[in-house]
């Protein structure tokens, strides 16, 4: 069965996408179907690229699946339900609140319901912004604000091509980095005060080497279980809080 509340951000049909572009809405991914080439569907894969949409060339029977109208004319977008903020509007936040910048970066968290719990976190920590990539990522849909119990209302996300770049660039403002990782660190060991950034990494596979490499450190939550590791909210949680710790003492 489909999700209705998924399905309401979704656009079909050439003029409608075109216009949901040039509007300035915030699309998320654009199916087009494979083979289309005449001057609208290009017009439209021009803008696209222009706002570095991803871009997934499917069959027209999948397009058919998809469509709920029966009209899709070859291509329908999804469009994201909140709007996005930029690794600026995060400074800023930060800067409003007369506070050293404190953020997360999500390197392949590509579960909604751990984005969202993450951002419910994140929210009571006071993080001052959240960091995804376009690809490889839970974006922000419905689902994600459910799991957010609201927060995703007031936690500033970015969504970037490039998370190195974007460590580089906060680097550049002064900000440390450290990575959640299972061979780090004891978290308690480190000094994690100071205007910070938090990289937690997919469920499957933790941060990825590039993305640790960038990192001035890496952190180990203590566990004494059966298992080897923790859902990545829970880490996420459980590092935010050490962090919030450092900083009232």
């Amino acid at each position: 069965m489909k999700n209705n509340s998924e399905e309401n951000s979704r656009i079909e049909g050439r003029n409608p996408v075109l216009e949901a572009f040039r509007s300035g809405k915030t699309v998320d991914k654009l199916f087009v179907q494979e083979g289309c080439k005449d001057g609208a569907i290009l017009t439209i894969l021009r803008e696209a690229k222009k706002q570095d949409t991803i871009i997934n060339k499917v069959t027209k029977e999948r397009l058919n699946q998809m469509s709920e109208t029966g009209s899709h004319q070859g291509v329908i977008a999804q469009i994201s339900a909140y709007g996005y903020s930029t690794v600026d509007d995060i400074l800023e936040n930060a800067r409003k609140k007369g506070e050293q910048p404190f953020v997360l970066l999500l390197d392949g968290v590509e579960d909604p319901h751990n984005f969202g719990a993450i951002l419910r976190t994140a929210n009571q920590a006071g993080v001052h912004g959240v960091i995804i990539t376009k690809h490889r990522s839970a974006l922000m849909t419905p689902t994600v604000a459910k799991a957010s119990a609201g927060a995703i209302n007031y936690v500033p996300v970015a969504k970037v091509s490039n998370l190195g770049n974007a460590i580089e660039q906060l680097k550049k403002e002064g900000l440390w980095f450290v990575c959640a990782d299972m061979d780090g660190t004891r978290m308690y060991d480190l000094n994690l005060k100071g205007p910070i950034g938090v990289v937690v990494g997919n469920e499957g596979n933790g941060v990825s080497r590039l993305i640790k490499e960038k990192c001035d450190m890496t952190a180990s939550i203590p566990m004494k279980g059966d298992i080897d590791s923790l859902n990545v909210s829970v880490a996420a949680a459980i590092l935010s809080y050490e962090i919030v710790r450092q900083r009232l003492f």
